[in-house]
């Protein structure tokens, strides 16, 4: 499959994720068009507009998860699209409206689209971690096989469990979409995704990957006992399973593992003026390790680039470069999102 000419849509195009494959889609020839909330809203979307090649081979689409339809017009011609939208709401008072239901009925509307415009070759779905471990009793490793368990994350209202079920069950509702309708369905599952970023805001994944900076201890539990994926590697994966003419089903894309202390203290080698606790109440002091397999991904030919220092470094130096966090020496580090 040939980039050169291609013409391709990628949905959530402003967020963590989406500008990053937005850019590396531009850098391999393709032509992009990006669906964003708001294409005037120029805070929003000047990173990608800045992009080298954006004049010329990207365009920006309206369109909105809520909205049946919207992605209509920004997938037709198209031949292949990267589903990345997804609400990141942990904050929201109204989860099932707003948070679950646009979740599942925006990755159906996109997948009518593909099938309507019948130009989309292959329709590439990121999906979440937060669809395969998240069960009562937790397993040593976790591969594609294997499911998150709604209904216990329903019960127990963890942070982030809105998340959770609205990945879970738009995965499975897209898998019965696909069957039926004979489409070519890829889904990448990363676990928490850290590196440098080119969006002005604080990522969502990096307000939970630097809570040992930040002290926001309710994220505590989510990199607890964590994998992580550098966001280059991950948009690469999307790109190479999306070029793989033998790519099929799902793909966990986890480069290692790693317990809230082993984070912290690489944190606090790397950056000791932040102050990073040695210990986290309520957390064990020695957690087994949880691993999620890429085996199928690398089995594939897929080459992991980058370690979990390197994840971290760049996260925390774009952070300070962004004025998201405090520089060395000042004070009033806080995890709160800046728009």
């Amino acid at each position: 499959m040939g980039s050169e000419g291609e013409t391709v849509c990628v949905t959530g195009a402003a967020g963590f994720i989406g500008s990053w494959l937005v850019m590396r889609l531009l850098e391999s020839g393709y032509t992009v068009r990006a669906t964003v909330r708001d294409p005037e809203n120029l805070k929003k979307v000047k990173h990608l507009i800045d992009l080298p090649k954006a004049s010329t081979h990207l365009t920006l689409w309206k369109a909105d998860l809520n909205e049946e339809g919207s992605f209509d017009e920004a997938i037709k011609g198209c031949t292949g699209v990267f589903h990345v939208a997804t609400p990141m709401d942990f904050e929201s008072k109204d989860p099932e409206n707003e948070v679950i239901k646009p979740t599942i009925n925006g990755v159906l509307s996109i997948m009518k689209a593909c099938v309507n415009a019948k130009t989309v070759r292959r329709l590439v779905f990121t999906s979440s971690a937060g669809t395969v471990n998240v069960e009562e009793h937790i397993k040593p490793v976790y591969d594609e096989n294997c499911w998150t368990d709604v209904e216990f994350v329903r019960k127990k209202k963890m942070t982030g469990w809105m998340y959770f079920v609205s990945k879970t069950l738009a995965e499975q509702a897209a898998w019965k979409f696909a069957k039926e309708n004979n489409l070519d369905f890829i889904s990448i599952i990363p676990p928490l995704v850290v590196g440098p970023f080119i969006m002005s805001s604080m990522p969502p994944s990096l307000i939970t990957g630097l809570s040992p900076i930040t002290g926001n201890e309710a994220h505590y539990s989510i990199i607890k006992q964590g994998q992580f994926v550098h966001l280059d590697d991950l948009v690469n994966s999307h790109i190479y399973l999306y070029e793989n003419p033998k790519a099929e089903g799902r793909y966990i894309c986890s480069r290692t593992e790693a317990t809230i202390h082993d984070i912290a203290k690489l944190l606090r080698e790397n950056f000791p003026e932040y102050n990073v606790p040695t210990k986290f109440e309520g957390i064990d002091d020695n957690l087994e390790i949880v691993s999620f397999s890429s085996k199928k991904l690398t089995d594939l030919g897929f080459e992991f680039k980058y370690n979990l220092e390197e994840m971290f470094v760049g996260a925390v130096e774009t952070c300070r470069a962004k004025g998201l966090l405090p520089a060395a020496g000042e004070n009033n580090v806080t995890g709160t999102k800046k728009d």
